[in-house]
């Protein structure tokens, strides 16, 4: 059950006391005297000096305005922050001047700490913190932190897992998968979306060895020396992806490539015949959605509804048109074949090719596929009606 003690007592002076801030890393390490873990490993990298927030937070606390809550977690040696890590770093780089920013006068002229007046350091130094301290399980942590009103941006839910089931293997996880310095990164994110600062390629390696099932996996693995089965399964889906296809199209960019890995990796395929139909597919205008195109290839070319082909081009349209218009001629009957079973006037008529449209006899929707087998011109009259139902 989760135990939550509140603190009003700690001071930022008393936070800021012992602050250490890496620039290499990118983060605050420690402060409250060394009792402090500022930002835990399993913590999104600081990025408040990204658009002047950082400066909003010194500026509260020059007018007086409440920070909001900060939730620390007990740990065996002292504290970790659970939410504020970006209001502590910010107040604590001012304070103390490491990776130092300016707060702007009214004319815009930079003001450090040490040039505030001795009135106004002392306002900022013994502002009084409203600070949760938090015990409990894994899960309790993990709902808490989901229902707690987080200040500044909010969490992704990688992150909140990450606070949730904290522990050598997520520090040894994001070490790798959260390190915008790995030589790697690069390579990875031509198919995985998001920021690896924001835990997005952790959370797609993740996803892909636990198919999909990353909170379970990451609770059976949470005491784990080692992240082997991680890091092996996450290299046999890049290096199957890398052998099959000759070039990283942008299209492939944050597809299910866990789930296609899973479905496909034991199929056999020809190489150089994959390559020229996906390099055939990516130069079709028809093909709507060019996303699909990897997974249609991979499954043998048997899902046309992948790639919401849905407009027939004009030879086939000319070709069905000119089919139909014979055989209607020769039966004594409309060209439209709705209009020829219809009990009205259109039931002969032959209609222009241009007050016609091409149709799918067999639903797109339903995997039809856009060919002249598959495809019947209608009266326009008809091709509405039908679409409507």
């Amino acid at each position: 059950m989760m135990k939550t003690t509140l603190h009003t007592d700690w001071t930022v002076a008393d936070i800021c006391e012992g602050f250490l801030f890496s620039k290499s890393e990118g983060k605050g390490l420690f402060g409250l005297n060394g009792q402090l873990v500022i930002q835990p490993e399993y913590q999104r990298n600081y990025i408040y000096d990204k658009g002047g927030r950082d400066v909003a937070v010194v500026k509260s606390l020059l007018k007086g305005y409440p920070l909001g809550l900060i939730y620390f977690v007990k740990t065996k040696t002292g504290y970790e922050v659970l939410d504020g890590q970006q209001r502590i770093t910010s107040f604590a780089r001012f304070v103390t001047d490491q990776y130092r920013f300016a707060l702007p006068d009214d004319a815009g002229n930079p003001r450090y700490f040490k040039s505030l007046s001795d009135e106004e350091q002392e306002k900022i130094l013994n502002t009084p913190l409203t600070i949760y301290v938090c015990e409990g399980s894994a899960k309790d942590i993990e709902e808490w932190f989901q229902t707690i009103n987080i200040a500044g941006l909010p969490l992704t839910e990688q992150e909140l897992l990450n606070a949730a089931y904290h522990g050598e293997f997520v520090n040894l996880a994001r070490k790798v998968f959260a390190n915008t310095n790995n030589p790697n990164m690069q390579k990875w994110q031509a198919y995985i979306n998001g920021d690896p600062k924001r835990q997005q390629v952790l959370e797609a390696a993740l996803d892909w060895v636990s198919n999909g099932h990353i909170r379970e996996y990451m609770n059976e693995h949470r005491q784990d020396q080692n992240i082997d089965q991680l890091v092996n399964h996450f290299d046999s889906v890049i290096d199957w992806i890398n052998n099959l296809f000759i070039e990283a199209h942008k299209e492939m960019r944050g597809l299910q490539w866990g789930r296609l890995y899973q479905e496909y990796h034991n199929t056999p395929y020809n190489k150089s015949k994959l390559n020229e139909k996906v390099a055939e597919l990516m130069g079709d205008p028809r093909v709507h959605n060019k996303k699909g195109i990897f997974e249609y290839v991979l499954g043998g070319c048997t899902e046309p509804k992948l790639l919401e082909i849905r407009v027939f081009d004009e030879t086939i349209k000319r070709a069905k048109y000119e089919e139909q218009t014979k055989l209607a001629k020769a039966a004594g009957h409309s060209n439209c074949p709705l209009c020829a079973i219809s009990n009205n006037a259109n039931a002969t008529k032959i209609w222009d090719l241009k007050e016609m449209d091409a149709d799918h006899v067999s639903a797109w929707s339903k995997g039809g596929p856009t060919n002249i087998c598959n495809c019947e011109m209608l009266c326009r009259t008809h091709n509405q009606e039908k679409g409507n139902k």
